[in-house]
């Protein structure tokens, strides 16, 4: 039985010790977080808690930790397990930026450790019924792929009150669009298309509404080798929002609808419609690939753990995630130059 330590028992960290309970071979067992009420609802879930992230990794019964504290803190959370001899799983986005990310892989390799990327999103239905849609050919040769969430909200949601509720709204802690739901996007774009690699990106990133200091608006358009364009939004300043997926090919285009509660059943709808009439070919429905809940990801985190080295991997290697770490950096770079910014020249792993 694998045990798990979380570090930050925010919103995020308590789903987390729901999946976790629900999951074989692998248990959270402590909870270490500066917030006395957040220490009590802890408790009251059955879970030892510590006021001192040192005083979790120095408990000999935890196995693994992980990170759900607010972005900026990943790095340093992150390097203390590592460092303690901990396997890793942290929260998405990895890091602030790619040089943190590169750090902490080559910190995890160095000491053996399993680190993995909480990306549950490469398996919501309707990415992947978008990606069997793209692998399928009904819509040829791609020209443009639109990736929105539109909303007039802050993107902070249902934050835990008792710890700066509006970090998300704060670039100090890696607040904003780009970050939050954006990472996820980005992460979804680039795999979508492999193996057509990015070689331009152009971002748009403005503070409007709900902060002033990281963006409500982020707007990255994302130029692939193959001649394909790609466009990934988060706008939390709209009360139109604009569907959840576009796609245009050669052979027709395809779109499936916004929804106010993020139903990714909803998002999954996608229509297609012909490029010509006399095509001679209906619309084609696409079965949806098998997805892998968020219990599902920790059971294969917690495998991988328990397998010789390299035997198993975890849903997310923590390597397939620099790529959109690299993509991140180059959305900021542009936001900050407005010019296009090429990606960073890494290897790119999809895995």
């Amino acid at each position: 039985m694998l045990s798990v330590g979380i570090i930050g028992f925010g919103r995020i960290g308590a789903e987390h010790a729901g999946w976790l309970s629900k999951a074989s071979g692998v248990r959270a067992l402590a909870v270490a977080d500066g917030t006395a009420a957040r220490q009590e609802l802890a408790g009251g879930r059955g879970l030892k808690t510590y006021g001192e992230i040192h005083a979790l990794l120095e408990d000999p019964r935890i196995d693994a930790v992980l990170v759900s504290t607010p972005t900026a803190m990943h790095f340093e959370h992150g390097m203390q397990a590592l460092q303690s001899g901990k396997h890793l799983m942290l929260e998405k986005p990895m890091a602030m930026d790619l040089r943190q990310a590169t750090g902490l892989v080559e910190e995890a390799e160095r000491r053996k450790r399993v680190l993995s990327v909480f990306h549950n999103r490469r398996w919501d239905p309707d990415y992947l019924r978008v990606r069997q849609m793209v692998a399928s050919g009904v819509l040829g040769k791609l020209i443009n792929i639109e990736s929105r969430l539109g909303q007039f909200a802050s993107c902070v949601g249902p934050a835990a009150l008792e710890y700066r509720p509006g970090w998300r709204n704060e670039g100090a802690f890696g607040g904003g669009g780009l970050y939050d739901w954006g990472s996820h996007f980005i992460d979804q774009i680039w795999r979508l298309l492999w193996p057509a690699r990015p070689v331009n990106v152009f971002a748009q990133l403005r503070g409007n509404v709900w902060s002033q200091d990281c963006d409500d608006f982020a707007r990255v358009c994302i130029d692939f080798d193959n001649g394909a364009a790609a466009l990934v939004e988060i706008n939390t300043t709209t009360k139109h929002p604009l569907p959840r997926w576009h796609l245009d090919g050669v052979e027709g285009s395809a779109f499936s609808p916004a929804s106010p509660t993020f139903d990714t059943a909803v998002w999954a709808d996608l229509q297609l419609v012909p490029a010509r009439e006399d095509a001679g070919r209906p619309p084609t429905t696409i079965p949806a690939e098998p997805s892998l809940s968020e219990t599902r990801i920790w059971e294969q985190f917690a495998a991988a753990v328990a397998a010789p080295s390299g035997a198993a991997r975890p849903a997310v290697t923590a390597r397939s995630v620099l790529p959109t770490m690299a993509l991140l950096d180059a959305a900021r770079a542009s936001g900050r130059s407005g010019a296009s910014v090429a990606p960073n020249t890494i290897e790119w792993v999809y895995e």
